[in-house]
């Protein structure tokens, strides 16, 4: 009888053999750190070990040749090791102070611009857009690089009242998550539906069972099993399209962007909280979305000049309030911006619609 194999235990690797070697020794035992400049973390250990941390931007999609310049920069002027943020940051760890200067004149040199940390704007989280993703309406990649060639300044300097963050999302399932600004692609249209492949494609039962609002059912249509779609109750929120490719919803002129403002993840100071709709129906402009970058920027220089120090950007809306953000962004408020959906006073659920 052949011996059974055992499974191989998966899951999340262990770090430590790739760390820095100084971090591995001091492994929950740093008890100070700071931020001497723009992109570079310094931090303590209790056994008086020091290490310095240095942050550059990349522009995520990245090929082979990148990566090995990256790689030959942490060889050459770092100690070695780096590891990429989830904002597509990369970070090199030194333990010599010496080594900080000459390692960010040579990023710098390479196209890498070395920032992202403390009250700066930071690196933007975005989903796959066109190049991974199944169901993308606009190329969120696309959009990061040309909100980010935009406020570069902003990424290297130290300028902000507290540190910003930025997502992006190339579909209304927003990928990219809470922020403190978020650019989210925005369907104004129901789908339309190819009626002669649905019955080859599509799950009906799947189709109609992902609907938030049950405004799909089954149908026939010339005689063949199809779908219908109730207009009146549909909220173009695109969720069907993935498992049913013949509802197509996007649409070179219906599929907008939106910008939505205030979101925080984490409860450091304030609880987290969800971003509201503040601008909605701009162009989906490829490739450099002059509108969307227009609009980012005001809001961005309203709060860089109100905001008192270290107030996030949910913070300083919330002692002005959301009637002086419209007032001082100048942005055109309208009744589609207030939350009128009375079913939150039952259930956990709530819109991301601005309240009064």
């Amino acid at each position: 009888m052949a011996e059974l194999r055992q499974p191989i235990e998966s899951g999340a690797p262990d770090p430590k053999p790739y760390m820095h070697p100084v971090m591995v020794k001091n492994y929950g035992k740093w008890v100070f750190h700071s931020h001497p400049r723009p992109g570079v973390l310094y931090h303590r250990a209790e056994s008086g070990d020091e290490i310095w941390t240095v942050k550059a931007g990349t522009q995520r999609q990245m090929d082979t040749y990148t990566i090995r310049k990256l790689a030959e920069i942490a060889d050459k002027y770092g100690d070695g090791y780096v590891r990429f943020t989830a904002r597509s940051n990369i970070e090199y760890m030194v333990a010599d102070e010496k080594k900080v200067e000459p390692l960010i004149k040579a990023l710098t040199e390479a196209g890498f611009p070395v920032g992202g940390t403390a009250n700066s704007v930071s690196m933007v989280a975005h989903t796959q857009g066109w190049l991974h993703c199944d169901i993308p309406g606009t190329d969120a990649s696309g959009v990061v690089k040309a909100l980010m060639d935009e406020l570069y300044d902003e990424f290297v300097k130290c300028e902000m009242p507290n540190r910003v963050k930025l997502s992006t999302s190339c579909c209304e399932i927003n990928c990219g998550g809470q922020a403190d600004i978020a650019v989210i692609v925005q369907h104004t249209k129901p789908p339309k539906i190819n009626h002669d492949l649905v019955a080859n494609v599509c799950e009906r039962p799947a189709v109609v069972a992902r609907c938030p609002v049950a405004a799909i059912r089954p149908a026939l249509v010339n005689g063949k099993p199809s779908l219908e779609v109730d207009e009146k109750k549909c909220i173009c929120c695109g969720a069907c399209y993935p498992p049913c490719p013949p509802m197509q919803i996007n649409d070179p002129e219906h599929s907008k962007i939106a910008i939505w403002v205030g979101g925080k993840n984490s409860n450091a100071r304030s609880r987290p909280t969800f971003h509201k709709l503040v601008a909605a129906g701009l162009p989906n402009n490829a490739p450099r979305w002059p509108e969307v970058s227009a609009v980012v920027k005001k809001i961005l220089s309203v709060y860089k000049a109100d905001a008192r120090p270290w107030e996030r950007m949910r913070d300083w809306i919330d002692r002005i309030g959301w009637p002086r953000f419209f007032e001082k962004t100048g942005l055109p408020f309208t009744k589609y911006h207030i939350d009128d959906w009375k079913g939150h006073r039952v259930t956990f659920n709530a819109s991301a619609h601005i309240r009064f």
